[in-house]
């Protein structure tokens, strides 16, 4: 018994080393290749807002810090629904409850007090509104404005059009290379494209929105959108 297994399991062997000398050949590993990297940008303007907006109450209560925070986020609830903005357009982000202790001059504790905050996006989708937006909610209750990002509503069409730049900017950097090397451009054996996927803020260029002078003063600047290209060429 101990044989055959010993024949069986030479017979598997001998078989796959046949197999492997029979196979096609390999591609050639010393061939040749020319890796290059392209860029691509597409500047746009932004045309929407998100502000990050809160109420915060204290009390020695906290059932107290908690109605008057109610009555402050419901406040502003409705102002934003009147000046237009989709209750869609409304998230909480952010909603707390907390104690803190007060301390008399001499280092001594003196009253516990509670604290309530709550926290909404809002997304605003006409930016020429944007700066009586802000001076509304801040009259209507609003003590905590946490940030404003801007964005656009459709990246697709600039992430397409940044990614073509990008494969351009690398094509012709493999061409201008392969020239001063005094060799040919072969068949393109590898690609890869990179988008950052979002907008980010621009400095760099003039234009954006800038929020009329009579209401809180703002400017949208510009967003841009990146792309990366890296071809791999092999060479004649």
């Amino acid at each position: 018994m101990k044989r055959r297994i010993i024949f069986v399991i030479s017979f598997v062997l001998l078989a796959i080393a046949i197999s492997s000398c029979s196979g096609a050949p390999s591609a050639n590993k010393n061939e040749s290749t020319l890796v290059v990297s392209g860029h691509g940008e597409i500047y746009l303007v932004p045309d929407i807002a998100t502000i990050n907006i809160g109420t915060r109450s204290e009390a020695t209560d906290v059932a107290a810090a908690l109605a008057d925070n109610n009555k402050q986020a419901q406040s502003i609830t409705a102002v934003l629904k009147e000046k237009g903005i989709d209750p869609l357009d409304i998230q909480t982000a952010a909603f707390n409850v907390y104690p803190y202790q007060n301390y008399n001059p001499d280092g001594t504790p003196s009253d516990m007090k509670y604290v309530v905050e709550n926290t909404v996006n809002v997304k605003v989708r006409e930016l020429s509104r944007l700066g009586e937006i802000l001076d509304v909610v801040v009259r209507n209750g609003a003590n905590q404005i946490n940030g404003i990002t801007f964005d656009v509503e459709n990246h697709t069409n600039a992430e397409a059009e940044a990614r073509k730049l990008a494969m351009q900017d690398a094509t012709e950097k493999a061409k201008e290379l392969a020239d001063l090397a005094g060799v040919q451009l072969g068949k393109i054996q590898n690609v890869s494209v990179y988008s950052n996927g979002s907008a980010l803020p621009s400095f760099d260029k003039g234009g954006g929105y800038m929020a009329p002078t009579t209401n809180t003063p703002i400017s949208s600047g510009q967003l841009l959108i990146t792309a990366d290209a890296n071809l791999t060429y092999f060479l004649k």
